[in-house]
């Protein structure tokens, strides 16, 4: 209601200026600002969000998007995925640019290849459980999702519940760290995936 429809800058505006004094799980504007420099510099065909919430980092990928490109956007709580949805359609965009996924992570990973087609993808942006970045970057590589030169964004890194998926991207010469802003963390993936492949065991 306090946005312009069809014009995601607006509703991404409306979200800041209802953070400012409610509770919620909108990440900073410095953090989104972060995000969208990502999203420039990797031009994905392919975008994967594990973590929809209430749509908000979607919506500030969709706008940066190539025109070609496609989101996948993964939501288990089904309140959830409705709503952010819903506020993807209000943004502007077409369910021909994005696909809403209701499942969990665990359960999305492996259906991403024979339920949508999809081969590899170029951005993963993890701001879900933190307890499920590890098994979940393992789930990635085992169907051969990644794709070399891949960016992974991992918001809240920072928890404690994070540095066993730390130490294994540390321990693998296969990423990098580029950057870190307060939290978040920019990963690069330096060699493809391989479908089948067992994931390394540290």
């Amino acid at each position: 209601m306090n946005s312009t429809h069809g014009q995601p800058d607006s509703v991404l505006q409306t979200f800041d200026l209802y953070a400012e004094t409610q509770p919620s799980l909108v990440i900073s504007r410095e953090k989104g600002e972060f995000l969208d420099e990502v999203v420039q510099k990797a031009t994905p065909a392919c975008a994967l969000v594990l973590g929809t919430q209430c749509g908000y980092s979607a919506i500030r990928i969709l706008r940066l998007l190539p025109p070609s490109s496609k989101l996948y956007t993964v939501e288990q709580d089904p309140s959830a995925a409705e709503a952010a949805e819903e506020m993807i359609l209000v943004a502007g965009f077409k369910h021909s640019q994005f696909q809403m996924v209701g499942s969990p992570s665990a359960v999305a990973i492996p259906q991403m290849l024979t339920g949508f087609d999809v081969r590899a993808v170029g951005l993963v942006l993890m701001d879900h459980d933190v307890e499920q970045y590890l098994p979940d970057l393992q789930a990635l590589e085992k169907e051969g999702l990644l794709s070399t030169g891949c960016t992974l964004l991992v918001n809240n890194i920072d928890l404690r519940e994070a540095q066993g998926f730390l130490h294994y991207i540390h321990s693998s010469p296969q990423y990098s760290v580029v950057h870190q802003v307060q939290d978040m963390l920019e990963i690069q993936c330096h060699q493809c995936s391989v479908k089948g492949t067992d994931p390394v065991t540290l």
